[in-house]
């Protein structure tokens, strides 16, 4: 009879170490996450979320370090089936927070034209502030006519990074507009301004700092130009008129038809041929920058 109490006794001991070892590993996992999860054991896209946890993003300028707190856009993608990269989220924040599934990603920071990537590791219970460096700055173009500005819409700007002797070897932006705010990853940059579209074009060689704005005003010498063929001065211009404008050489710089097109020339001495009812009329004529005005041919 002894031995038998004995025997209960150590059956409900038992029974309680058997409960308490079987809730011990729930607790071990709460206070030692395990290891990471390889990109292959990770969740296909599209498949609930399991262990997420935060990842925190910041970017700043190279050099003194000034945080970029606008013009920037965040990717971050992980490894898809076949290895190539799947994008899983994106923010225009500045400082976006992402909640993910634990595993490796791929963090893309874009600035305009500049951009950085770092490879980065999200685990539960742990919230890291990533900070992505960006050799990056901005150009601000502007063009005028002696001291006045040329319309935003009728001046245009393309950049390129030279290589080698060619000013011109690689075309970054095309038809920026006058004010646009440029962001280019830091380096020297050639820059042309178109005024119109004919023949006058400006050049300039820019230097673009990380974190700062490089502002610059190419000056124009140039003039606007209205092409007439009258019968007499001041009369009334004649419909459906061909114009040709040549240089004195005999190059032509523009062909345009109307009773009376306006043109962008550049400074200097040019010939204009008007051709109306089969007749052929020319005038020489010199445009000075900034002095608009009209050109008519006499229809004699």
């Amino acid at each position: 009879m002894r031995s038998g109490r004995m025997g209960s006794f150590g059956v409900a001991a038992l029974a309680l170490c058997a409960a308490v070892l079987a809730a011990a590993p729930a607790f071990s996992q709460v206070a030692a996450p395990g290891p990471l999860p390889s990109p292959g054991q990770l969740p296909p896209p599209g498949a609930p979320a399991v262990a997420n946890a935060g990842l925190s993003l910041a970017a700043a300028f190279t050099g003194e370090g000034k945080p970029i707190r606008s013009g920037i856009v965040w990717r971050v993608f992980r490894d898809g089936p076949q290895g190539k990269p799947d994008l899983v989220q994106k923010s225009t924040d500045p400082t976006p927070t992402f909640m993910l599934p634990s595993g490796r990603y791929t963090i893309h920071a874009s600035y305009g034209f500049a951009g950085a990537s770092r490879t980065v590791f999200v685990r539960p219970g742990v919230n890291p502030v990533e900070r992505v460096a960006i050799a990056a700055g901005a150009l601000k173009l502007g063009a005028a006519i002696g001291d006045t500005p040329i319309p935003a819409g009728r001046v245009s700007f393309s950049v390129y990074v030279p290589i080698g002797s060619d000013s011109e070897g690689r075309l970054v932006v095309a038809n920026a507009r006058r004010d646009d705010i440029l962001r280019l990853p830091e380096g020297t940059y050639h820059v042309v301004s178109n005024y119109g579209d004919t023949n006058s074009i400006m050049r300039s060689d820019l230097r673009v700092e990380a974190g700062r704005i490089t502002e610059a005003t190419l000056n124009h010498r140039a003039a606007t130009v209205t092409l007439k063929l009258v019968t007499q001065p001041g009369a009334e211009a004649l419909a459906g008129t061909a114009f040709s404008v040549l240089t004195p050489g005999g190059d032509v710089i523009r062909e345009a038809i109307g009773a009376f097109p306006q043109l962008v020339l550049a400074e200097g001495d040019y010939v204009v041929i008007a051709r109306h009812d089969g007749n052929i009329y020319t005038r020489e004529f010199n445009v000075a920058s900034g002095a608009d005005r009209d050109i008519e041919v006499l229809a004699r």
